[in-house]
């Protein structure tokens, strides 16, 4: 496991440059990031020790949220991907903790050249209401 997060944000960081998207938003002192990349991204060794199954038309969601301080905060994250039909599928996100970073992982399914629609959920704080978060990303086969 203590790869993963090194793929994830090399990954996290270059596909927000390539497609000119946005990486964060910021909700108070908090910075909720997320990425949405083909799980073929994630070396061979790295997906089988923190079984993640890769694929061609498997991919990703990756979310974390960063307090002021740089430390990963838990949060409760829930959401749902849609395809251009309004098909969707449940995100099961499941956390993942490596030192100071935690950060949540769901997979999903695409077609080619999908133009995929994900709304999340993100509740960092018992006192506060979630944060609805929502993102589009076309997916290739790789």
């Amino acid at each position: 496991m203590k790869y993963l997060l090194l793929a994830l944000s090399i990954v996290s960081l270059a596909l927000p440059a390539v497609a000119n998207d946005k990486v964060f938003k910021q909700i108070g002192d908090n910075k909720i990031f997320f990425s949405a990349f083909n799980s073929t991204f994630i070396d061979p060794d790295v997906a089988v020790a923190n079984q993640i199954v890769r694929g061609k038309d498997k991919g990703l969601v990756n979310i974390a949220v960063v307090m002021g301080s740089g430390t990963g905060k838990s949060a409760v994250i829930t959401g749902k991907v849609y395809n251009i039909f309004q098909m969707s599928q449940t995100l099961e996100f499941v956390e993942v903790r490596e030192q100071d970073a935690v950060y949540y992982l769901a997979p999903f399914e695409f077609e080619n050249e999908d133009l995929l629609t994900f709304k999340i959920s993100v509740r960092s704080d018992q006192q506060k209401p979630a944060y609805d978060l929502k993102f589009q990303k076309k997916m290739y086969h790789d």
